[in-house]
């Protein structure tokens, strides 16, 4: 049994990836996407015929009504191959503005229900600011699942509890990315892996204080840098993995045990923050507030691209 095969004895298997004729190899779930996935695939030959074909099918559309009919036609190839749900996410530009979230989210809905897909297998992809939290807990009211992203801080994972929202997705990489670059040559890379990794501990965290408090959203890690993070999170309820990992869990046969769900570990105390207090521990987390703003700025400048490349065929 290779590793890929035993993670998914314990966890749900979720492709990262926007590249759809990827996905029946590795036969996960569900799969993610993001503007920077899709960004890249639409860069590949493979794929140009389809942002052509939409862009033209809607050409004397809005520009944010053809993104998102891009975005929708990538759920709907992506859905033809996962048996389960795909993450579609709102332009990250309007991560501080609840009310156009919610606005786009609805309307990504609509999208895939008139093309025939019930709203129970999507999930719409909101980053984790005080603002996206709320617009989430509004969708959610509506039947609309949601989910977290960018989400690097313990006072994120208690607010989207709190808003009732179906799934997070904590970032194990980029924290592990801050906390390296921070400690510098004082980084030990073997004494900081596996269960060690600031990442790591990170999802622990939060799944353990979810399960000890029957919190019903669901953990999915997310942006790992090597298969140890994966298996150093088997248990947890979720994990979206690109392909380049999923290839390399796929071919490595080393045994692992299941690493979360058997000990939750020491109780910790619920928690609930309003929205100064959340703001407050926001700020007091310096990784969280560096990697979420850098998260945004990064999925705001690839949106920014798509939108480039739409103007540019529907100028033709």
């Amino acid at each position: 049994m290779n590793q890929l095969q035993l993670l998914k004895q314990h966890s749900t298997v979720v492709a990262d990836t926007g590249d759809f004729l990827q996905l029946a190899r590795f036969a996960p779930q569900d799969a993610t996407t993001n503007p920077s996935l899709i960004l890249k695939a639409v860069l590949q030959p493979d794929y140009a015929p389809l942002l052509e074909s939409t862009v033209a099918a809607h050409k004397n559309a809005s520009l944010d009504d053809i993104v998102d009919q891009v975005l929708v036609r990538f759920g709907l190839e992506i859905l033809k191959v996962v048996p389960g749900r795909v993450s579609t996410e709102v332009d990250a530009r309007l991560s501080f503005d609840r009310d156009a979230t919610v606005a786009r989210g609805r309307r990504l809905i609509a999208l895939y229900e008139q093309a025939g897909i019930s709203r129970e297998r999507v999930l719409i992809k909101v980053a984790a600011t005080w603002e996206g939290i709320q617009a989430a807990r509004e969708l959610e009211k509506d039947g609309i699942f949601c989910n977290l992203t960018l989400l690097f801080a313990f006072c994120q994972a208690v607010a989207c509890a709190d808003a009732k929202v179906r799934l997070i997705s904590p970032f194990v990489g980029r924290i592990y990315d801050w906390h390296k670059k921070s400690m510098g040559a004082t980084w030990d890379e073997a004494a900081r892996s596996l269960s060690n990794d600031p990442g790591v501990q990170s999802v622990t965290r939060i799944f353990n204080y979810y399960k000890q408090h029957g919190i019903a959203t669901q953990v999915m890690g997310a942006s790992f840098r090597n298969v140890g993070q994966i298996t150093a999170l088997s248990g947890c309820d979720l994990l979206t993995i690109s392909p380049d990992l999923l290839a390399k869990l796929e071919t490595a046969d080393a045994p692992f045990e299941r690493a979360l769900g058997a000990d939750l570990g020491e109780a910790q105390p619920a928690i609930t923050y309003d929205e100064a207090a959340f703001r407050y521990a926001l700020n007091d987390d310096a990784m969280a507030t560096e990697k979420l703003a850098e998260g945004i700025r990064g999925f705001a400048v690839d949106a920014g691209k798509l939108d480039a490349m739409i103007e540019k065929l529907r100028s033709q």
